[in-house]
């Protein structure tokens, strides 16, 4: 084939350290939108990003030369820094080392956007920690329980 041709969605979910509820309603939207800025600063695009108190989730579009492993890292690392920065009250804040990265087809795409936007109703029912064992289970990821949340 002359050209590559190509559609990368991942959705990567991550906590705060510890799962500490540091980002609260007042100031997620800031880091949600900081989070696409970082995207875009990247080349890549935020398709949707949310989540609740403890940890985040963001649907990305890349291109295939850009690991997802590249993309968690300039997420987490470049927001963290940001937060640390931006709010006096959270110099302490960290993301947990590890992360979930999911493949998305097209056609699941806006169903993962709307499963983001609806965190606040969802964790109504279930616990970030629920939601990322059923998330593993569903994309069949091999995890031992020992070493899931640390």
């Amino acid at each position: 084939m002359a050209n590559t041709y190509s559609h990368c969605y991942n959705h990567i979910v991550f906590s705060t350290k510890n799962r500490q509820p540091f980002i609260t309603p007042d100031i997620e939207q800031r880091i949600w939108a900081y989070i696409g800025g970082i995207a875009r600063k990247h080349k890549l695009t935020a398709m949707q990003v949310g989540g609740m108190e403890d940890h985040c989730h963001a649907l990305i579009s890349s291109p295939p030369s850009i690991a997802p492993s590249q993309i968690a890292q300039w997420i987490k690392g470049d927001s963290s820094y940001w937060i640390r920065r931006e709010f006096a009250h959270l110099r302490e804040f960290a993301w947990q080392d590890g992360y979930g990265v999911f493949s998305v087809c097209k056609s699941h795409a806006e169903t993962v956007a709307n499963y983001i936007r609806d965190q606040r109703n969802h964790h109504q029912k279930r616990t970030f920690e629920e939601e990322f064992v059923s998330l593993l289970e569903l994309h069949e990821i091999d995890y031992d329980e020992r070493y899931l949340f640390g």
